[in-house]
């Protein structure tokens, strides 16, 4: 499901500040007048992107961005503190990127950009980066209490009181939810947050504690022709004992230091993540018996540590930020894949321990020659590890792999309300570890992207901000993921161009309009003719949004979104249809410290679907595969209540 209103960061502080069209942030007021159905979709307030999900609540959401399905999370970094959330060599494919630990009312910051432009970002962040920030402190303190269709239960509380010095933020959610399938999906959520901190943004620190566990039963694709044929209902499941569950525990601590002429950061993080996926995509193609029901197990431990300094330097004519920095990770990993039959062991697949080891460094030249002309300059290079020892001893070994990406933007103001921007640059998304040591068919372990983009940002009339932006972004192989394997494998090179544009009208200070379109076209490279396109790349992107902010006692938002079709198999013979939805959310302030809130999802209550694929699978009974459409729908219409009291 989509949220309610699409509100971004397109202001006036972006322009001399943003080093590309298509970057920028989003503040804490923007991201707390946003409505989401689940935690990963804040990242929406990052135009173009859309998030969904195509199995149980708990799994890790579905993204989309500059014409990419990038699964569970690859080709888009995400992080949370400075802490990596997308998962190296996981499991269930590479980069997942599971945001269910996120509390919304925390979140203080998102920041974002698009295209390998940075010499700051590394892996999984050529289509795009999401980095939300969360507060040291809070304004006030907050408890909430919602309910809602399908089983929707939800309590949270959180506040940052003075304590030893400085301030204790902590923050306690417990959830649960059944969605509207015939098996409820009675996913249970508990997630907890505790920080200390001393000082202030740019000179302090900060050590911070997250707990998350989440079980849930999945509610995976199901098969049209068994929809169409009245077998089963849209709300129906193939395989009813699918299931997940998923943990995340960890420890972070943040340090800054600033002066008149530099600044320091440090940022280290141990996390520990368990994930365990009973899937079943295919029914009975493989094992007419027992099913195909698989299991994916992943435990690991994740430990880093970023760190930059820069030096600011002053001339007559210009000025200067030179920033240098290293960033180290290591992953101790143990995954598998077994057959399963209601979730009891039949047969392993494969077993494995990785440990996959990377460091990076940087440095970034930021100029300002004059008052009309902005460069940025970087390079980072990258020297990856990756050690596989795995059940089966000709896919055991060790590989490394080495890269260098440059970048540069350019950013030229021949008015006080314009900029014009353009930026290239090199970027890169590692491979599954498993891959880079397997006995046959071997993959690089760092597949390079080159992008290229020219666009403007501009407020023609007053209120009226907007950002245009063209883009080209090559790689030198796409990532498919491979279900029976459960790992993703290199692809074909492939090739992107699109358009982008985004609106943010604020015609009076109650009222805020919204309107951002977005256009890719994605094709493959050596690919045989006429088979050239690739699978799910959404083509056409568009929201329009309505906000009321504090009129009187009320406020409310409605948005209105729209995914179009995209090709599901590479020759485009099949297509899966456009999907829209309306939500909306009406709050009244009772008084100063009690509000009541309303939000309606998919309120024209379309039959759409969530995502869709074309495979082969075989129900039970069938004498033969068949190759099908496979869908997850769209929640119907529902509501949610809740009632928020501030101290």
């Amino acid at each position: 499901m989509l949220p309610s209103v699409l509100i971004h960061s397109m202001r006036d502080g972006d322009l001399g500040l943003a080093d590309s069209a298509s970057a920028g942030s989003v503040s804490r007021q923007q991201l707390e007048a946003r409505t989401v159905y689940r935690p990963g979709e804040l990242l929406e307030a990052a135009p173009g992107v859309l998030v969904t999900q195509h199995s149980g609540e708990g799994k890790a959401n579905q993204f989309f961005l500059r014409g990419f399905n990038l699964d569970h999370g690859t080709d888009l970094r995400t992080a949370i503190d400075d802490m990596p959330v997308n998962q190296r060599s996981h499991a269930h494919g590479q980069g997942w990127s599971d945001l269910n630990f996120l509390i919304p009312e925390l979140a203080a910051r998102l920041d974002y950009k698009k295209g390998p432009y940075s010499a700051r970002e590394g892996d999984f962040a050529s289509a795009g980066s999401a980095s939300i920030t969360y507060a040291n402190r809070l304004a006030r303190g907050i408890a909430s209490v919602a309910a809602g269709h399908d089983g929707y239960r939800r309590a949270m509380t959180a506040a940052s009181p003075e304590a030893f010095g400085g301030n204790l933020l902590y923050a306690l959610e417990l959830l649960h939810k059944d969605g509207p399938f015939t098996r409820p999906e009675d996913y249970r959520k508990a997630n907890a947050v505790l920080r200390y901190s001393r000082g202030y943004a740019n000179n302090g620190f900060s050590i911070a504690a997250m707990a998350y566990r989440g079980r849930w039963n999945a509610s995976d694709q199901v098969p049209q022709r068994a929809v169409d044929a009245g077998t089963i209902g849209r709300f129906d499941t193939i395989d009813p004992s699918d299931a997940g569950e998923a943990q995340r525990y960890s420890v972070s601590g943040t340090w800054r230091r600033t002066a008149s002429d530099s600044a320091s950061k440090v940022n280290a993080f141990v996390i520990r993540n368990r994930t365990d996926l009973y899937s079943n995509f295919t029914y009975f193609l493989n094992d007419p018996v027992n099913g195909d029901q698989f299991a994916q197990p992943d435990r690991r431990v994740t430990s880093g540590l970023n760190a930059t300094h820069s030096w600011h330097l002053h001339g007559d004519a210009r000025a200067t930020d030179i920033t240098a920095g290293i960033q180290l990770q290591n992953d101790n990993i143990f995954n598998g894949l077994y057959n399963t039959r209601e979730r009891k062991r039949l047969s392993v697949t494969r077993e494995d321990h990785i440990v996959e080891s990377s460091a990076a460094m940087f440095i970034e030249a930021g100029t300002r020659w004059n008052a009309m002309l902005r460069t940025v300059a970087g390079v980072r290079t990258d020297h990856y590890r990756f050690d596989v020892s795995s059940d089966r001893s000709d896919n055991s070994g060790t590989a490394r792999a080495r890269l260098a990406s440059p970048s540069l933007s350019v950013a030229l103001t021949p008015a006080a309300n314009t900029e014009l921007y353009f930026n290239m640059g090199a970027g890169f998304h590692s491979n599954d570890a498993r891959g880079t040591t397997a006995a046959v068919d071997r993959s690089p372990g760092l597949v390079k992207s080159r992008g290229i983009e020219a666009g403007l940002r501009t407020e023609p009339v007053k209120g009226l901000q907007t950002s245009l932006a063209v883009y080209r972004l090559a790689f030198d192989s796409e990532l498919a993921y491979l279900g029976d394997a459960g790992a993703t494998e290199a692809g074909l090179p492939s090739v992107r161009h699109g358009v982008e544009l985004s609106n943010y009208y604020k015609p009076v200070k109650w009222l805020s309009l919204d309107l951002d379109l977005a256009y890719a076209h994605a094709r493959s490279r050596g690919a045989a003719a006429g088979e050239d396109f690739i699978s799910g790349a959404v083509e056409g992107v568009g929201q329009l949004g309505v906000t009321v902010d504090r009129r009187g006692a009320w406020s409310g938002s409605a948005n209105l979104r729209y995914a179009g079709p995209r090709p599901l198999l590479e020759d485009n013979s099949v297509r899966s249809g456009g999907s829209s939805t309306l939500n909306a959310r009406i709050g009244y302030r009772i008084n100063s410290r009690v509000r009541l809130e309303l939000e309606g999802f998919n309120l024209l209550d379309r039959r759409d679907a969530a995502i869709s694929y074309f495979y082969a699978s075989r129900l039970n009974g069938e004498s033969e595969a068949r190759d099908d459409v496979h869908f997850h729908p769209l929640e119907p219409r529902n509501f949610r209540v809740a009632a928020i009291v501030q101290w």
